[in-house]
């Protein structure tokens, strides 16, 4: 398993789905590990609660990742309490699935706050906070390579972090921090299963090279990687976890 002893990790969105099971592997590994959320107080909790009976470090910490000052708290209160981050994995993430025909301005501008200024909010701050060593990983998605219709908003906030991972990987790289993108496949969480018939989960399972959707722990090993001291000759890129399925 990845050794992560003495490091510090925030992870948004990581009250559910990916970004709590990142978390929790993570925190396996030793890194004392922020859980950030944006309104589920239980569901956090609950993550924390998971952590520490285990035996790893976590605190949960409310911020809206589209708020530029509630980002600066969320890294605040990180150095406050554990030290400065030496890990910061971008899972918190929004989707709605419509054509563009019927997407409103409100739908728009929300999901772009959260999946773009909200990955662009905690590199900012990390461009100062995060230690000189440090990893980055960011939550895209491989329905950006796959063009599926009702998806063309989301794709477009995800195509904009891939931009930006790619970007940020050469500012912050004279520092060696690393920044990378994990583009998750059909996954079994509450935000994929959302709206999905059984028929229309099948189908996607059946275009996986395994006839399957995703786990949240596939994603989170490949994140662990990431994070790792293995992993520190890849920087700038994109990895598919999707099980072959694009």
């Amino acid at each position: 398993m990845t050794t992560l002893k003495n490091k510090v990790a925030i992870v948004t969105g990581s009250s559910k789905g990916i970004g709590a099971q990142i978390a929790i592997l993570l925190a396996a590994a030793g890194a004392k590990t922020i859980i950030n959320y944006a309104n589920d107080d239980a569901a956090a909790n609950d993550i924390v609660s998971q952590i520490k009976s285990a035996g790893g470090e976590a605190i949960a910490v409310q911020a809206d990742v589209s708020d530029t000052e509630q980002v600066a708290t969320l890294f605040d209160t990180t150095i406050s309490e554990f030290g400065k981050p030496d890990i910061l994995v971008n899972s918190a993430g929004m989707m709605i699935n419509k054509p563009i025909a019927e997407t409103t301005d409100e739908d728009f501008d929300r999901t772009f706050a959260v999946n773009v200024k909200g990955t662009f909010n905690t590199l900012r701050e990390a461009a100062t906070k995060l230690n000189d060593g440090g990893r980055i990983v960011n939550l895209s998605s491989t329905t950006t390579r796959m063009m599926l219709p009702t998806y063309g908003t989301y794709c477009a906030t995800k195509g904009a972090v891939e931009q930006l991972t790619r970007v940020f990987s050469k500012e912050v790289g004279a520092r060696n921090i690393t920044v990378n993108a994990v583009s998750p496949g059909p996954t079994d969480t509450e935000l994929f299963n959302q709206g999905k018939t059984d028929e229309a989960v099948e189908k996607l399972a059946s275009m996986s090279a395994f006839n399957r959707i995703g786990e949240p722990i596939d994603i989170a090993r490949v994140v662990s990687f990431l994070v790792s001291e293995e992993a520190a000759w890849v920087t700038g890129q994109n990895i598919g976890a999707n099980g072959g399925v694009a």
